[in-house]
């Protein structure tokens, strides 16, 4: 079935049974608007499918893509969690029945799935920064607990992880078969569902998941700024951005009534019903075809999933235009920006230390980083996102080295602020490491409208917004 019938599929019968495996779809992995394969207006079902993410058919990507005499010499993947429970409650309503045990009869399967739980079942000794080592390493609990990883979730990582192996290690021989610790960074944050995802995906792309050589550091900052977190002038343009959100909700009537109408159908003030959030449970129903919840008062229904959905694309649209959400994004992407383009100059030095990192984040962790590059277009983080930087070398040209960039494997190098005109004076399909160099290093802070600074010490601290 394709999206485009299970959409009308979903708009007609939902709300539909209890069954607690996902919806059968071969999901168009999508990040920028196709006008040939998209539905021509705005779907807010088409979008919450995407959203979803559900592991289907095994899908093209563009990752590893590169002319014969180029050398893959780093990768550095950016990954938001897979499928979660909410982390919200409807106020007055049955939690969503989700099992959070990993079954190998239950959809979605993966093949390695089995033997990644026998494998984390052995883990306890890992080599992990505190508090990491307290935490659960795969979701176990038969009524999963708030924002515990799902199977779907397991699924969707241990797919990405094997087809980043079947590329970088097969393909690409990125690492060698007799492996080592120092060849890889491992950044969660602390999180078991950042956690988990990140040892699902691990354990897809590794040859051999040794327990004795997975380290996982601990960020405790979503925006993984280690030591750089504090910055007043990021934290003024977040609240003008959510003074934006705000008042962009307050001019949605139609979003009200539905508000009001689904606190009336459970039975408390409307300012409780949207204190809720009840989007974050309301998708966990329709990404596993669980029933809306019904009151006596009647249901919540598809309807006001559509309009609550619509309004959050409006919102995406919105903030992208004020770009009052572009200067957080370019102070809160910064520091992990700074140290990928850190780790990438000592790749070109020679050193063969951490040659794959990997951070096991959020959506408000990938969403700024988007955004500070200047992928305006791009879909905000579906579950189990992957944002990737590839490091070339040319062979022809030893001291060459070029990057590329991916959002969930559709190249967006040349979609990037820093590299959109390159292809039209070069032949080669990549962006010179220079440029981005230059972006992290200087133009970042440009972009923030400041001549003065030149360094992310003083941008944050900078006078008057």
């Amino acid at each position: 079935m394709d999206v485009l019938t299970a959409v009308l599929l979903l708009v007609h019968l939902t709300p539909v049974s209890t069954a607690k495996n996902g919806v059968s779809s071969k999901s168009r992995k999508r990040i920028m608007p196709d006008p040939v394969t998209e539905p021509p207006v705005m779907d807010p079902v088409y979008e919450a499918l995407l959203y979803c993410n559900i592991p289907s058919v095994a899908e093209r990507s563009m990752e590893g893509h590169a002319p014969h005499h180029f050398k893959l010499v780093s990768v550095h993947v950016f990954i938001r969690h897979g499928d979660r429970y909410p982390l919200y409650v409807i106020p007055k309503t049955k939690r969503p029945e989700i099992d959070c045990t990993l079954l190998a009869n239950r959809k979605p399967y993966h093949p390695k799935l089995e033997a990644f739980v026998s494998h984390m079942s052995k883990g306890s000794g890992a080599s992990f920064e505190s508090p990491l080592h307290s935490l659960p390493l795969y979701p176990n609990h038969a009524l999963c607990e708030m924002g515990e990883l799902t199977q779907t979730g397991v699924v969707q990582h241990l797919q990405n992880g094997q087809l980043l192996r079947d590329i970088y290690l097969k393909k690409h021989k990125l690492l060698p078969n007799n492996w080592s610790t120092d060849q890889l960074y491992l950044e969660t944050t602390g999180k078991s569902r950042t956690l988990q995802s990140g040892l699902a995906l691990l354990y897809g792309f590794l040859p051999d998941f040794d327990w004795k050589k997975i380290h996982f550091r601990h960020q405790p900052s979503a925006l993984f700024c280690s030591g750089n977190c504090y910055c007043p002038l990021r934290n003024q343009y977040l609240e003008k951005e959510q003074r934006r959100q705000y008042l962009l909700r307050l001019k949605n009537s139609q979003l009200e009534r539905t508000y009001e109408d689904m606190a009336r159908i459970v039975d408390v003030p409307t300012k409780q019903l949207r204190a809720a959030n009840p989007i974050d449970s309301m998708l966990c129903h329709f990404c596993h075809n669980v029933s809306f919840p019904c009151t006596r008062n009647g249901c919540i229904d598809m309807e006001h999933f559509k309009v609550i959905k619509t309004h959050q694309i409006e919102d995406e649209r919105e903030r992208r235009e004020k770009k009052l959400y572009l200067g957080y994004a370019l102070l809160g992407a910064h520091p992990i920006l700074n140290q990928t383009v850190t780790r990438m100059q000592h790749a070109v030095e020679g050193r063969k230390e951490e040659v794959f990192a990997l951070y096991s984040a959020h959506d408000v962790t990938l969403s700024p980083v988007l955004s500070a590059l200047g992928l305006m277009e791009a879909r905000f983080p579906r579950f189990a996102a992957r944002l990737i930087f590839e490091l070339w070398q040319d062979r022809e040209k030893p001291s060459e080295h070029s990057v590329r960039i991916l959002y969930n494997g559709v190249d967006v190098t040349f979609h990037t602020s820093f590299c959109q005109d390159h292809h039209k004076h070069s032949s080669k399909p990549m962006c010179p490491l220079e440029n981005l160099v230059r972006f992290v290093k200087r133009d970042m802070f440009v972009g923030l409208g400041s001549s003065t600074s030149t360094n992310y010490y003083d941008a944050c601290h900078r006078e008057g917004f």
